[in-house]
């Protein structure tokens, strides 16, 4: 009897706690060896350029990729990346891309298909390595980017390494031998349009490690095959932080071999305050670069307005210099829409001349994780004087609207 109710209680016991401690773990779902990637867009594009015709661009432009399950630290990634255009009444911007009608405002989105990345990738002992076409974005995309805007990204074949061996510490070298320019393959008749064979050696570097405030610095030195006027020199330095309710953040670049002969040196300086109001905020902020610098690799639309008039004398440093005082404010209105308006005044690095001004405003619905949707206008209203060449900048209106998913 005395085995038998020890033997009731044991039982019991085991009974009651199976709801608690007895949990059944199903063992997690393996990652698979090989995973596809998508990134979608479509955009429509009006650009109406003083001089030239009125362009019309609807395009569509799909990125499909397979990246591998890292194994022993390797994996590996290949992307294509395809444009078409249903609506190709504009200037793609290319001898040899299509659409190719220089009497039509630019919109530099041409017709392309080609490897957009491939790479191999090593992770380990704090670094990534990588080699092959990839990628490469520093900083704000001011010196070194990938053209995100315009479908056809900008992208570089290099062996690069990222570095965190150091707390708060992010070092990052790449060797770059060839610059996939945004016109495509097929652009294969001018150097400032066409793929590029090169000799890049790109350092950037970042520090976290003090409290509110990260620390930048940079040095890049450029030398490309076909189109001396872009080689270049720089170097620079970056701050930003928190001060009294403010984000403050600047920076201060030198260049050797400025101007389109490569005979010039010249400064670059870029100082921001934001002040953020509830959900609203609020940036002052000046741009300045001495005459002929010149930054042939930034995603440049992301500066100096989206009217995209100010691109070519910065690419090339053909330019009388440009101080570029901006303001801009961002609200969240209705629906989970973010508005951004913003208002340039343009003029040279002295002051002293009057290029324009120009008005942005963009929208912006984040619908989920996948989908984005972003309509965007910019007026650029020319005052006469001469920013780069013997013409003053054309007055430019630019509006466009878009869908993206990525997967």
């Amino acid at each position: 009897m005395k085995t038998k109710a020890i033997l009731f209680l044991s039982s019991a016991s085991f009974l009651h706690a199976g709801t608690a401690d007895l949990e059944i773990t199903l063992p997690a779902k393996p990652t698979p060896w090989i995973e596809p990637t998508i990134d979608i867009r479509a955009r429509y594009e009006f650009g109406d350029t003083d001089g030239k015709g009125v362009s019309h661009a609807f395009t569509f432009r799909e990125r499909l990729g397979l990246k591998t399950k890292a194994w022993n630290g390797f994996s590996a990634f290949i992307e294509g990346e395809f444009s078409q255009a249903a609506v190709d009444d504009y200037h793609g911007g290319a001898i040899g891309a299509d659409p190719f009608d220089p009497a039509n405002t630019l919109i530099a989105d041409p017709e392309t298909n080609e490897l957009n990345q491939g790479y191999v990738q090593y992770e380990g002992f704090d670094t990534t390595f990588k080699l092959g076409r990839q990628r490469i974005v520093y900083d704000n995309s001011a010196f070194i980017g990938d053209v995100i805007w315009r479908q056809n990204q900008q992208t570089y074949d290099a062996f690069s390494i990222v570095n965190k061996s150091i707390d708060g510490l992010t070092f990052n070298y790449a060797y770059v031998s060839g610059v996939n320019r945004i016109f495509g393959s097929n652009a294969t008749n001018l150097p400032n349009v066409a793929d590029l064979s090169s000799s890049l050696h790109l350092l950037n570097g970042s520090y976290t490690g003090i409290k509110g405030l990260t620390l930048g610095g940079y040095a890049y030195i450029m030398n490309f095959e076909d189109i001396g006027s872009w080689d270049n020199n720089t170097f620079g330095v970056s701050a930003k932080g928190n001060l009294l309710g403010l984000t403050l953040y600047g920076e201060l670049a030198f260049q050797d071999k400025a101007g389109v002969f490569g005979e010039d040196e010249a400064l670059y300086g870029h100082a921001t305050v934001t002040k953020a109001f509830g959900t609203q905020s609020v940036t002052l902020g000046m741009e300045y670069l001495e005459a002929g610098f010149k930054t042939p690799l930034a995603t440049l639309h992301a500066f100096n307005g989206f009217a995209d008039v100010f691109v070519a004398g910065r690419t090339n440093g053909s330019h009388n210099g440009l101080a570029d005082l901006y303001v801009s404010h961002t609200i969240p209105i209705f629906y989970g829409i973010k508005w951004m308006n913003a208002l340039h005044a343009y003029g040279d690095n002295n002051i002293s001349a009057d290029y324009g001004w120009e008005y942005n405003s963009v929208l912006v619905k984040k619908f989920d994780d996948n989908f984005t949707a972003i309509a965007k206008f910019a007026q650029f209203e020319s005052e006469g004087d001469v920013f780069s060449g013997k013409s003053a900048l054309p007055t430019t209106s630019r509006f466009s609207i878009e869908m993206n998913y990525t997967f």
